[in-house]
């Protein structure tokens, strides 16, 4: 069974690193400096959203985060899906599937209204875990304007 372990300020690096690997699947651009500043800050302010350590045998499998977003349309907070990374040696042992129940279960328990994601698109087997859990393909196009 896969432990949720909330973010401390000490999992900083363990964390970083792990987004490293994880970005590095599809190229993201990645700045440690960066990544550090903005768990710092997100560690501190419970407003934006929340993470976690996934834990197994209490060894780090990956984490997941989740961040919020206040919606007229949904009539109250939603969260955002935003990372769940499960390491390659982990994969394949259900940790997903837990993850995002504890991500429902979460949001639920929280009150809020709605989970968005992303996936990748050749990201089958990602797709195939959501789809299984509920997630539905949401009939709007995502669009952004970065500054």
């Amino acid at each position: 069974m896969t432990q949720f372990k909330p973010l401390e300020k000490k999992d900083i690096d363990t964390i970083s690193s792990l987004m490293a690997d994880f970005y590095a699947i599809d190229h993201y651009p990645f700045n440690p400096e960066v990544t550090q500043n903005l768990f710092e800050e997100f560690i501190e302010n419970k407003n934006l959203g929340q993470g976690w350590l996934m834990l197994q045998d209490n060894e780090v499998a990956g984490y997941l985060i989740l961040t919020f977003v206040f919606s007229f349309e949904y009539q109250g907070m939603i969260a955002f899906l935003d990372e769940l990374y499960v390491l390659p040696k982990a994969q394949g042992k259900g940790i997903g599937k837990e993850a995002v129940a504890f991500a429902q279960a979460h949001c639920k328990a929280s009150g809020i209204r709605l989970i968005y994601l992303e996936v990748e698109n050749h990201n089958a087997p990602a797709q195939q875990l959501y789809q299984k859990n509920g997630f539905i393909n949401h009939p709007r196009k995502l669009m952004q304007y970065k500054l």
